[in-house]
Formats: structure tokens, sequence, C-alpha cells
């Protein structure tokens, strides 16, 4: 099983025509069984195809060519008609959104979220790469070219959540090479506000049976795993997580930021350090090195299924 996409999963791709956009296209068409893109979006642009995906100038446009409703869209526009693009969607009933584009403004965001929220549809992102069904699928940029995506990503138990679209695919094929494949891998965005938390997809993987551990990869900045705990400990989570920490060298470096946007460290809370104490209280394991994850989180597996 997975969460969230399948391989009957049907979506768009807005700003098709884009150089971006081709090339991610045709990794998602080559990559699995093949995605199911039914259509693409560019205003102006009705008529012509990409890779024989047929363009249209509205989703609208999209969705009654396709002649039943389209779960999901990749959104590449450039991030002055981020918005736009995503409230059309969601308007069109598009129920998973993933959000490449970066730099979007905070307002607009927070605009997005909410207005997906009212119409029970799902952000993934702004600012990530998507997420991928190891050997079925994959929604977005998420391991590049479909040949080295096959490399990196093997079906098995783990899902991988990452707040960096590089690093999901990096603990992904370190644990690939251990002989721990994936069960779903998501590039939730490194931004500030973002559409779907740690904590969010958690019920998702929580209800997956095939699933029996986590792997997540995070910063300093944000709240997301303050969220992680509380969630793991109010639901009595069956599933083991390994997390690492990045940036650990912050805290020795008040008022520095680095990587993504999300990395603001507003207060003590928000410190790796404090992170890393917290994630422990709830039993989160908490890696040293992306090498050491593939037997921490083997051994909580095997200490879980003693218990």
């Amino acid at each position: 099983m997975s969460i969230l996409i399948a391989a009957d999963t049907t979506f768009i791709v807005q700003g098709i025509t884009g150089r971006e956009a081709v090339n991610l296209t045709r990794e998602c068409l080559d990559y699995g069984a093949g995605a199911k893109i039914v259509g693409g979006v560019t205003p102006g642009r009705l008529g012509r195809e990409v890779h024989g995906v047929p363009v249209f100038d509205t989703v609208a446009q999209a969705v009654a060519h396709h002649g039943a409703p389209i779960y999901g869209s990749v959104v590449t526009v450039p991030p002055a008609f981020t918005k736009d693009a995503v409230f059309e969607a969601v308007e069109n009933g598009v129920k998973l959104i993933v959000i490449v584009t970066e730099r979007i403004p905070r307002r607009d965001v927070a605009q997005m979220v909410e207005l997906a929220s009212l119409r029970g549809a799902r952000i993934i992102g702004p600012n990530c790469l998507g997420m991928i069904v190891p050997d079925v699928i994959k929604m977005g940029g998420i391991g590049g070219p479909a040949k080295n995506a096959a490399q990196a990503y093997k079906p098995g138990p783990i899902g991988v959540i990452s707040r960096s679209g590089g690093m999901t695919t990096e603990m992904s094929s370190t644990l690939s090479a251990a002989g721990l494949g994936q069960s779903t891998a998501v590039s939730i965005g490194g931004d500030a506000i973002i559409g779907s938390s740690y904590a969010e997809l958690m019920g998702l993987f929580e209800a997956d049976t095939e699933t029996q551990g986590i792997v997540i990869y995070t910063e300093p900045g944000g709240r997301m795993e303050a969220e992680l705990a509380r969630w793991v400990t109010e639901h009595n989570s069956r599933l083991p997580i390994v997390a690492f920490m990045a940036g650990r060298f912050m805290d020795e470096m008040p008022g520095m930021s680095f990587g993504h946007a999300g990395t603001i460290v507003e207060g003590k809370e928000d410190t790796a350090s404090e992170k890393i104490a917290r994630l422990a209280q709830a039993g989160i394991a908490v890696a040293e090195r992306i090498e050491d994850i593939p037997e921490m989180i083997r051994t909580k597996i095997a200490e879980r299924s003693a218990a």
C-alpha cells in the first residue's frame, strides 16, 4: 500500500509548458507504470501537447476533457501566479496539490492552505519535490529522471518525510542500500509555512498496514517537531520513528540561518538541541549520521515487534 497516491492517481501539471515542467512531466511519465497525467494547463496554449499530454487554458477545460474529477495537480507556475493557480485547482475539485514553486509570499501560502482546508483538499509544499511510491508512481520532480529514481527508491516498509527534497532521496537511497525500501516518500517543503507537516501525514502512515516505521529529515526552526512529538504521544503511535537533525551547529551561532526559508530560529524551542530533546521524550530516536539510520530503524522495528 501507500499514502496519498497510487498507480491509478490522475493529475495535471499547471504551468506544463515551462522548461522545468516539461522535464518533470517526462520524468513522471517514464517512472514505474507511468503516471496518469491527464492534462496540462498554461493559459494561451490550448491545443498544444507536452510529451503527448494535452494542454489547456484552464483547469476547468482539463476536467471537462477528462470527463471525470481529477485527483491531483503539480503546480510549477511563477510565484506571483501560484495562488491563482492553486485556487483554480481547488475550486475545480482537485484534492491533492503539490506546489513545486518556491519564494511564494507567505500571505499567499496561508490563503492557499486555508482554502484547501475549507474544500477538503491537501497541499504538499510549497518549495518541494513531491512524492513517490517506489516502482509505482511519482508525482513531482522527486528522485530526478526515472532511471535515477529507480536506483534510489525501492519498495518496502519505511515511510519517509523530509523538509528537503534532496535529502528525501539521500535518506531513501541509504535505506534502499541497506535493504529497507519505502512505502511512500514525501518531500513536504522547507518553507516557514507549508501545507502538510510531519504530524499531519502521520495519521495516513499509521493507517497504512504495510508501513512499519518512519524516517524523517528535519532542521532547526519552526515548531513541526513539537507537533510531531505531541501527536506520537497522544495517539500512542504504533510506528517507530528515526529522525536526522541537520544544522546542529546553528546552536553555537545565534542569529545565523542556513538552507531553507523555514530554518528561522525565533527562540530556544526552535533550536536543534531543544528539538532533539523533545523528540527523544516522545520516543523518537535522532541519528548522528545518515548512514546510522537503517540500523536504528531496523532495531526499533524489531523492538516494537517483540513488545
